[in-house]
């Protein structure tokens, strides 16, 4: 028995019920002759593929009343025609013809195994390059047998699976059309499970999402990463978070939002874990990025979910990078960048931060270098960075508008100047001085504005401005 034969045994709804009759000796003997033709075909597939086809078509003939055989000779005569023969218009025409079997000729289960087997392999890439419009009519056809059957459950499944093969295939346009037909089937009744719809409404959201990422369109990006955040009565795969998460970490990260990317990020991870997903791997790494972009001196494989993966030969280069990026080691963390490209410069996310990361790092080290001196030339910073000196003046142009270093770059003699420990104390006590004489100044006009009050107030009580005008007053 092949994997066909033990879905269709699993996927059976059937009790274990017995009817007993005393003429029923044809109906087994035609069964077993039927069952009997099935086997030898099948047993052609691999050495005879077109007389296997002719003797599955007999077993469809053979049968009077649609049943379990024609059922399972449809399935096997597509599969061969599909993904052996390469005859894809001819595998539609036998799978139309099995669609019409799911009404009543076998179990619903068993029914539903098998179109999501046939659509995957239809969608997967498995017999080579097929045409657009060939898997359109694969789905239309399983739409419209769905719809007729009234099996919503399916039918939602079955457009999961489309948005899912448009979007691996970049076919927006049309990504979008059945992305419509989906949210318009979360609509509901008030009735219905609310947790199954939102559901629904996450797997729709990550379908989007991703779109919207691979688009870089990251207004909407950041719609339905809100729009997922408030679907509250959900049981989602973890699979789905993933995906949700590292494309709001991807989000964040173009923003420049390091600290919420690091979160997203690892939520995500933890999820593709959960799920078993090899994504994992490749947003550890996102999650590194983020994590030395903030400057946390905390080492991302220190918690207990990470740590398993530290000496993962994919990761190692990442671990090494943390390790180099901690001790402000520029030089070391270059040389892993060049000697790591497979597992690190070749996935564009990445390579479009390392930039950034390596500024971040060399501006580390450049104050560091300079604490020491009060004068130096930027060529031998250039030389010490291994970079032109354009660039060694351009960091410490930010350095110095940041306020993380005193001094000023002569131009001219193409030199920094950093001011002398004496010289910033003289310019704070300088400062305090200038303050303090503006204070001065205002505490003088405070009062001067107080005594002139004074005195017109006792002028209007008849005083004079001296106690000593004379008893006569009194």
């Amino acid at each position: 028995m092949d994997d066909d034969d033990a879905d269709y045994m699993q996927g059976s709804d059937d009790d274990y019920g017995f009817e007993y009759s005393g003429d029923e000796s044809g109906d087994e003997t035609g069964s077993a002759d039927v069952e009997n033709m099935y086997y030898s075909a099948k047993s052609k597939k691999e050495d005879n593929p077109e007389q296997a086809l002719k003797e599955f078509r007999a077993i469809v003939d053979k049968e009077e009343e649609k049943g379990d055989w024609g059922f399972k000779a449809l399935k096997q005569s597509t599969k061969l025609l599909f993904l052996v023969l390469r005859r894809p218009a001819d595998a539609l025409k036998t799978y139309k013809e099995l669609l019409t079997y799911t009404k009543s000729a076998v179990t619903r289960n068993y029914a539903e195994k098998t179109i999501n087997s046939i659509l995957d392999y239809v969608g997967g890439g498995k017999s080579g390059p097929v045409e657009v419009n060939i898997l359109e009519q694969f789905y239309e056809a399983t739409k419209a047998a769905l719809a007729e059957a009234k099996n919503d459950r399916l039918s939602a499944k079955t457009n999961l699976k489309l948005a899912k093969l448009w979007l691996d295939r970049q076919e927006y346009g049309r990504l979008q059309k059945i992305l419509s037909e989906l949210y318009q089937s979360t609509v509901g009744e008030s009735g219905e499970d609310q947790a199954q719809k939102g559901t629904q409404l996450l797997e729709i959201y990550a379908l989007e999402i991703q779109m919207h990422n691979e688009r870089k369109n990251y207004k909407k990006l950041k719609e339905i990463y809100n729009a997922s955040n408030a679907v509250r009565s959900a049981i989602p795969h973890p699979r789905i978070l993933g995906v949700i998460k590292e494309c709001g970490g991807k989000m964040w990260m173009g923003e420049r939002q390091w600290n919420r990317a690091s979160e997203d990020f690892f939520d995500s991870f933890k999820n593709y874990d959960e799920a078993g997903s090899p994504q994992r791997i490749q947003v550890l790494k996102y999650l590194v990025l983020a994590n030395m972009l903030t400057g946390s001196e905390v080492n991302p494989f220190d918690s207990q979910e990470t740590k398993p993966y530290k000496n993962d030969p994919q990761i190692k280069a990442m671990t090494d990078l943390v390790d180099a990026y901690q001790r402000r080691e520029v030089h070391a963390a270059e040389k892993i960048l060049r000697d790591n490209k497979a597992t690190i410069m070749d996935d564009p996310f990445i390579r479009s931060y390392i930039g950034e990361l390596l500024r971040s790092l060399r501006t580390q080290y450049l104050i560091d270098l300079i604490k020491p001196y009060t004068r130096l030339e930027l060529t031998f910073l250039a030389k010490q960075l291994n970079v032109d000196t354009d660039e060694v003046e351009e960091l410490l142009i930010g350095l110095i508008l940041e306020g993380r270093i005193e001094g000023r770059i002569d131009q001219v003699a193409m030199r920094l100047e950093l001011e002398s420990k004496h010289s910033l104390q003289k310019k704070r006590y300088g400062a305090l001085d200038k303050w303090s004489t503006a204070l001065d100044s205002i505490h003088s006009t405070v009062i001067g504005k107080n005594h002139s009050g004074s005195r017109g107030d006792y002028s209007n009580f008849g005083m004079s401005d001296s106690f000593g005008a004379g008893p006569d007053r009194w």
